[in-house]
């Protein structure tokens, strides 16, 4: 039997939109405003995002692109394995035993690899601790990546005595040693031995390694920028140039092109900006692509494999259940972009060592986004998307860009030498700090609606790792790591050693007429730890005067709408500093009247725009 259907096209009904339609609309919105700083946003590489993207926008090359083919924007395969990405969790433990209960209790969790820092304040790089951290650990299904810096060699020597002890053939073993020299230097400033040494000893674990095609030697490592305040495609061009740097050394060491690659893999950070953590790994598959096949093995670039954690930088230390929000963004932007592996950081990473809900919390993250959410199931999901095309192709045209630039001044270890990296990367930095002081980028948790008081989380602090025993064989100023929080959460410290702070809010007039700049200013405030003391309103001078004596206080803000500020805020001002106010404020620009409102006692106005750090630090200063 045979059934008709009949295709409903719901917008027949309508007259055909046009683009000029749409922006006449919007231009009559806007009243005169200008589109392009309304509307129109960029990114820190400088690449405009429209508000509206439509068919006109589609790029031609991205049109008949399929996933599996050169240049492997949409992907390296044509269709994703299994549930789509390997879930795994970093250590960071000195402790063999204690090691190993949490690697047991992760993999038992539904972690599917296990990253292990060796050397520093982790495991320590020998065959004994080894063999204990890896106890009943199923070594020939269980990949292990070693994050180790300087300890690689050692660490890479000790994992393989553990794989020859268990039995494990060549051909079924999995991991990376993550030897990355360069970003090794980009991080610390320091190698105890030349790079070209320590490049050596990489290439030279990739000879013995050539039986294991599951075992990868370096990474080529994005992230070590990332931290550091890098852009998109700083990251990206940092990640090219290191890439490069690699395959070069490899061949110096008589390992071509097509062998070297798959015994590299990459590491980029998964941001809270969603879309641009989809387009940036889209886009790191198609320069890679292109690194390779200027190498004359473009196919080989597909064995290259993508391993995402969840960005260091978003975390927070105050009100860090916020950071669960984060990284599962981040995690989700990761998976949609086609990690092959991702890392997300416990939510109290920033604080100290994660404990044992910490770290079930993050493998349930990835949990959740991959069986629950399935967002592994679809290869590149964002392919054909107008926005996500062209922000690929952006990024990837810019990152391509810097990276040339990086080559022509000699490559990646030229240009930390000389400086250029760290200055490129500190104005980024400079630029996004700027932006968060001013509250244009909001930070859950920590500029915007920060939590005062005890959050009820706390945790072991890092143990400070050993200063090195070896003098420096070469030294580059380092790619410092820094969080986008900090700035205020030193506001919070200080307001916490002196013991809190507080400032009562006069909020005149109905609700109606407050409610907008209490929250405001409330919100403001305790983003610098001040407390402030909140009511639902007073109609006259008089009431707010003696709600104010009261309280305990000795500074005050008024907060109301302009309206009601055109006729209350005079009188109560004068009457705050009549009742003993030390320090006035008033939130919203005064406008014409800050003259009179600054003779009748306000002392100082706060509103939105300004330098927020800076005001909350001059504030503290007025309050000690």
């Amino acid at each position: 039997m045979t059934t008709s259907t009949n295709e409903l096209h719901l917008a027949n009904d309508f007259p055909a939109a046009s683009t000029e339609q749409w922006r006449g609309l919007v231009d009559k919105a806007l009243k005169g405003a200008d589109f392009e700083k309304r509307l129109v946003t960029r990114t820190a590489d400088g690449i405009k995002i429209n508000p509206l993207y439509t068919r006109g926008d589609a790029l031609q090359s991205a049109v008949n692109a399929l996933p599996g083919s050169a240049p492997f924007t949409r992907g390296t395969k044509p269709v994703r394995d299994g549930l789509g990405w390997d879930i795994r969790t970093i250590h960071i433990e000195s402790d063999p035993k204690a090691l190993n209960t949490a690697i047991l209790e992760d993999l038992t969790g539904g972690v599917t690899s296990i990253a292990l820092q060796a050397g520093g304040n982790g495991l320590p790089p020998t065959k004994e601790a080894f063999a204990t951290a890896l106890k009943d650990v199923l070594l020939d299904v269980c990949p292990i990546v070693l994050v180790a810096q300087e300890n690689f060699f050692d660490a890479a020597l000790a994992l393989n005595v553990e794989w020859d002890a268990r039995g494990i053939k060549a051909a079924d073993r999995q991991g990376s040693f993550g030897a990355d020299p360069i970003g090794t230097l980009a991080m610390t400033g320091r190698l105890s031995e030349p790079v070209e040494t320590a490049l050596a000893r990489a290439v030279a674990l990739m000879n013995t390694t050539e039986a294991s095609p599951r075992v990868q030697v370096m990474t080529a490592d994005g992230v070590v920028a990332h931290v550091a305040g890098a852009s998109e495609a700083q990251e990206l061009a940092f990640m090219l140039s290191a890439l490069v740097a690699y395959l070069r050394a490899a061949e110096q060491g008589g390992i071509p092109p097509a062998k070297a690659l798959p015994k590299i893999n990459v590491s980029l950070a998964a941001d809270i900006d969603e879309f641009s953590t989809i387009a940036k790994l889209r886009a790191a598959r198609r320069l890679i692509w292109r690194v390779a096949d200027a190498s004359g093995v473009g196919d080989v670039a597909s064995a290259v494999k993508l391993n995402c954690p969840t960005s260091y930088r978003i975390m927070a230390k105050r009100d860090p259940w916020t950071n669960i929000l984060r990284t599962t963004i981040a995690c989700a932007g990761a998976a949609l972009g086609g990690a092959d592996a991702i890392v997300v950081l416990p939510f109290t990473f920033a604080l100290g060592k994660p404990d044992a809900f910490a770290r079930r919390v993050a493998r349930n993250i990835q949990i959740v986004c991959q069986e629950e959410s399935n967002l592994g199931r679809v290869n590149d999901p964002a392919g054909g998307s107008w926005y996500v095309e062209n922000l690929t192709d952006d990024m990837a045209r810019k990152a391509w860009e810097i990276f040339q630039d990086i080559e022509a001044r000699g490559g990646l270890l030229e240009c930390l030498q000389s400086g250029f990296i760290q200055e490129t990367i500190g104005k980024t930095a400079e630029a996004r700090a700027k932006s968060i002081a001013t509250v244009r980028q909001e930070l859950t948790g920590v500029n915007a609606f920060p939590l005062l008081g005890d959050d009820g989380v706390h945790a072991e602090p890092w143990s400070a790792p050993t200063p090195p025993a070896t003098k420096a064989a070469i030294e580059v100023t380092p790619l410092k790591p820094h969080r986008l929080g900090e700035a205020f959460e030193a506001l919070r410290d200080a307001a916490d050693a002196h013991g809190g702070f507080k400032v009562f809010l006069a909020s005149m007039g109905e609700i109606v007429d407050h409610n907008i700049r209490t929250t405001w200013t409330k919100n403001y405030l305790a983003a610098g730890g001040i407390t402030t003391l909140v009511s639902d309103g007073y109609k006259t001078p008089e009431d707010a005067v003696e709600a104010f004596r009261k309280s305990g206080a000795d500074a005050a803000c008024i907060c109301s709408s302009d309206a009601v500020n055109a006729t209350l805020a005079e009188p109560v001002a004068k009457a705050l500093k009549a009742a003993g106010a030390k320090l006035v404020l008033m939130a919203g620009r005064p406008g014409e009247k800050e003259a009179a409102l600054k003779t009748a006692g306000v002392d100082q106005f706060l509103f939105a725009g300004a330098d927020a750090v800076a005001t909350l630090e001059g504030l503290q200063k007025k309050l000690t």
